[in-house]
């Protein structure tokens, strides 16, 4: 028998976030929101509070003590970030975030690497953040873009992965969970088949940091992108992990203060990675507060938030699932953290603004993944999305607006 990690009680950790207390139109708040961005527990905000108040200063640069205190807990917030996904800290660049992240290996790998008749591999289901960059870099490079389909199943269909994957295959780039569907996708499977022929793999993990552990190493794939907002912590900070000879090779972002080592009117030599591609005052605060929410997140274990989300996302899909006139979108086998419904004749912005008005936030919209709406043949869904301090009680709560929402809108 396997034994599997006891799930987290909400009630132990509503209290540490203090937006969970609020009412929204003279009812209790039930954030269902996660997946666009998480709320903050008072460990994030004291943190981020108290850089402000008692170390404000710029980092690596200053020689004396605010100073010094600032680039400790910047780089200190690096360590926490490299150990909680299993790297090295000096292959950890901090971002504003995933868009950021994944940008920066377009452009200063993209842009270097890709030339006529190479191909990057994206699949159907990518939010905008890791398909928009690369349609960009085949652009200016001559490069083609291929694409892994949904299945019926809506799953990635790999059936014929050996012909998407060839020698001209340069890089993979896809989500590894969906926000649009919660689907955990088969990467183990898509890296191995890459390695094959010699590609490279970059994993948006902005929606699996928060649900899963992570193991970059374990993983074996060249980058790795996530955003802090999206797992407790601030917004405008993320990170970027690369393969430390791929960073090396790779030339900057960005220009600026702080990404040189020296500098002429005429030249620049630039600094040791990660800092080459840290141009500018970084986001001092956030980065530190990312470091707080990695800190709370490891203190509860990743493999308690993951059995936590599992059984929440379950429990939805049961409650929405036996509704009339409801369709569930996402592979029901590896679904979690996100769930993506319609109901049918009430369009999903309707049906948002109706919870809204019990006090109940949801997504509605293509969720920045039109590709896969038009794949799914609708224009939009309404999205479901959870994290620790979710409870059973908010996905009741749901159900019941759900199916009102169907009776005010439809008359039944």
């Amino acid at each position: 028998m396997i034994d599997h990690p006891v799930a987290l009680d909400p009630a132990r950790i509503r209290p540490d976030f203090p937006a969970l207390a609020m009412q929204v139109h003279g009812h209790p708040l039930a954030y269902l929101d996660n997946a666009a961005t998480t709320q903050k527990p008072n460990q994030v905000l004291e943190v981020v509070d108290d850089y402000y108040r008692h170390s404000n200063a710029n980092v690596h640069r200053a020689i004396y003590e605010l100073g010094t205190r600032a680039t400790e807990a910047y780089e200190g917030a690096r360590q926490k970030a490299a150990d909680f996904i299993g790297a090295d800290s000096r292959s950890i660049i901090f971002t504003r975030g995933t868009t950021e992240a994944i940008n920066l290996v377009a452009y200063a790998w993209g842009r270097k690497e890709l030339h006529p008749g190479d191909e990057v591999l994206l699949t159907e289901i990518e939010h905008h953040s890791n398909l928009v960059p690369w349609q960009l870099a085949v652009k200016d490079t001559g490069a083609t873009l291929r694409h892994i389909p949904l299945g019926a199943d809506q799953s990635l269909d790999l059936t014929n992965l050996d012909d998407l994957l060839s020698s001209r295959t340069r890089l993979v780039a896809l989500g590894h969970q969906s926000n649009a569907l919660g689907n955990v996708n088969p990467v183990a499977q898509i890296i191995r088949r890459a390695r094959e022929v010699g590609a490279l793999v970059l994993l948006d993990g902005a929606q699996a940091a928060p649900h899963f552990p992570i193991d970059v190493s374990a993983l074996d794939c060249d980058f790795y992108a996530l955003s802090g907002h999206k797992m407790l912590g601030p917004t405008g900070v993320g990170l970027l992990y690369g393969r430390r000879d791929l960073l090396e090779s790779m030339d900057p972002f960005m220009g600026g203060g702080e990404m040189i080592s020296s500098v002429t009117l005429d030249s620049a030599e630039w600094n040791e990675v990660p800092w080459k591609f840290e141009a500018g005052t970084p986001n001092i605060a956030q980065a530190i507060g990312l470091g707080a929410a990695v800190d709370y997140l490891t203190a509860l274990g990743m493999d308690r938030v993951r059995q936590t989300i599992d059984d929440l996302s379950a429990y939805a899909a049961e409650v929405l699932g036996a509704l009339p006139g409801v369709t569930l979108y996402g592979d029901a086998a590896t679904r979690s953290g996100a769930l993506s419904f319609n109901m049918e004749g009430v369009h999903p912005h309707d049906m948002a603004q109706f919870l809204d008005g019990v006090g109940i936030a949801v997504r509605a919209g293509h969720h920045c993944a039109q590709p896969l709406m038009e794949r799914l043949g609708v224009s939009a869904t309404t999205r479901a999305s959870f994290q620790i301090y979710n409870t059973r009680e908010e996905i009741d709560r749901l159900g019941v607006a759900v199916r009102e929402a169907a009776a005010f809108m439809l008359g039944v």
